[in-house]
């Protein structure tokens, strides 16, 4: 299966809520997609339904495939600490995510292109796998030849974002990926609890 490309507002619909971002079409129809989505009954939802729903969630906010986010469980049980924890600390210390969150794209995807492309650098060396996992004190910055994009530009313009594990130049284009974050400080409405139960079965 290659990643999703789909129209985003309907598997926003799907969850309930704009996971990709804000949504002015998810806003019109928050409701689930399909002909009776809006007054379609639905019986109570299994566990397990509740469970899955939940993992497929996690991998779409954060445009990881089926494989990379079971390997991505296994590490995070073979970890110290709560599993559920470190496995969305593994998300958030994606290379794709942390441009991402430094505002250096609009979205994941959108970062995922820019580090495929070469135009990110982490401590200085060219990048270009979006899974790549940063360690605290990594410097992730715009490549010399890039910083002129109008892409990047324009994101960085409209970037509002804030996070407390991570600090950005905006002179250099240059940002550090502080320290791993803590559960309270990772803002996506995701219960990881229900992703352990149904990787534990």
């Amino acid at each position: 299966m290659a990643r999703y490309t789909g129209p985003k507002t309907k598997i926003a619909r799907k969850f309930g809520e704009a996971i990709f971002g804000e949504d002015k079409s998810f806003e019109k129809r928050n409701y689930p997609p399909g002909q009776h989505g809006n007054n379609r009954r639905r019986g109570k939802k299994s566990e397990y339904a509740i469970q899955l729903a939940e993992k497929q969630k996690a991998k779409y906010t954060y445009g990881i495939l089926e494989r990379q986010f079971r390997n991505m469980f296994k590490k995070a049980t073979a970890a110290q600490g709560i599993t559920g924890e470190v496995l969305l600390q593994l998300a958030e210390s994606r290379l794709d995510n942390v441009v991402f969150r430094m505002g250096i794209a609009p979205s994941r995807q959108a970062a995922r292109q820019l580090v495929s492309h070469r135009h990110i650098t982490v401590n200085g060396e060219k990048v270009n796998i979006p899974s790549y996992q940063l360690q605290a004190g990594d410097v992730v910055a715009v490549r010399e030849k890039s910083k002129s994009l109008e892409a990047i530009q324009n994101s960085l313009a409209n970037a509002s974002h804030v996070y407390e594990w991570i600090t950005w130049n905006g002179e250099k284009m240059e940002g550090t990926y502080v320290s791993i974050p803590q559960r309270l400080q990772i803002p996506e409405n995701i219960n990881e609890q229900f992703i352990v139960e149904l990787y534990s079965k």
